[in-house]
């Protein structure tokens, strides 16, 4: 996929931008985004800069100017590898997106993928996998499932929880270097790289649909979750987990740039294409800043 430089390439304001990461590492935000838009007086076509810059601006307190450095940096770069939409959003600048940006998610994940098991397991205490696989085995005791499709399958977990339990294992994700990862594995039958956003499944194709802290990175699932309701063979389960969000309403952006689901919203937009969940349970599913973090195990049955 296309990158976005992480330098310049002009040494004068490189090093104008080091010097502002210094000030900001030190708590001196104000002075750090003064700096860096010195930096950008030298380099305007650099979109991480400028999205550095509306980050400095943001921790200053300075919103007004952070606006401008994000849409600046959307404008340069309209696939928005950065997620600047996302910020905006989160200033209460634009609307919230009923999705990040694919560039984004893709850019994330390529990026993440060499320490992203160690991470997780470690320490963000990662337990979506094992939590699904619990509640699959409840729900359908000592079922064989003749074909699997882990969505947004990363370097594997998931499919190494599921392996036992299918004949046929695929995988999908929009990040290339997470497949590899996942390939490494050697659990998967199949893996394709694939954008969530634009799925798409045979009829009554496949038995069993995971998705492990995927849709966190989807805010509306009504497209997503009628895909998978088509797809599903008669009596097939569909097993996900979200973050739960604990107040009314449907989805949130939240400041991490990951999205949170309500129990009501859920069920309701199950309900819409024909699936009823047969378990649902909030449980921790990682950390967050040393912090737990309730999700949303739901199993659903077409």
């Amino acid at each position: 996929m296309t990158t976005l430089p992480r330098c310049s390439g002009d040494i004068l304001a490189d090093r104008r931008a080091d010097y502002a990461e210094m000030l900001f590492a030190n708590g001196e935000h104000a002075a750090a985004a003064e700096l860096m838009l010195s930096a950008m007086e030298l380099a305007p076509g650099w979109v991480l800069g400028w999205f550095r810059l509306g980050e400095f601006h943001e921790a200053a307190g300075e919103t007004c100017a952070a606006e401008k450095a994000w849409r600046t940096a959307l404008a340069l770069d309209p696939a928005d590898h950065a997620g600047a939409a996302l910020r905006l959003a989160l200033i209460g600048a634009d609307a919230q997106p009923t999705a990040p940006p694919s560039a984004f998610v893709e850019g994330l994940f390529d990026e993440y993928a060499d320490r992203f098991d160690a991470s997780l397991t470690g320490a963000l205490g990662y337990r979506a996998p094992e939590l699904l696989e619990r509640a699959i085995r409840r729900a359908a005791p000592g079922r064989q499932f003749p074909r699997a499709l882990d969505l947004g399958c990363g370097t594997g977990l998931m499919g190494v929880r599921l392996r036992s339990l299918v004949g046929k294992l695929e995988g999908q994700d929009i990040s290339s270097a997470m497949l590899r990862k996942a390939e490494a594995r050697g659990v998967y039958d199949r893996l394709d790289k694939s954008d969530l956003q634009m799925l798409a499944l045979d009829p009554a194709s496949v038995d069993l649909v995971t998705a492990a802290d995927v849709f966190i990175y989807l805010g509306a699932l009504d497209r997503v979750f009628a895909t998978v309701a088509g797809g599903l063979s008669a009596g097939g389960l569909f097993a996900f987990s979200v973050e739960a969000l604990d107040a009314d309403g449907g989805f949130r952006l939240r400041e991490t740039r990951r999205y949170a689901h309500s129990e009501a919203y859920l069920r309701e937009t199950l309900a819409s294409v024909g699936l009823t969940p047969a378990a649902l349970e909030c449980d921790t599913i990682r950390k967050d800043r040393n912090e737990p973090v309730a999700g949303l195990i739901v199993i659903a049955t077409r």
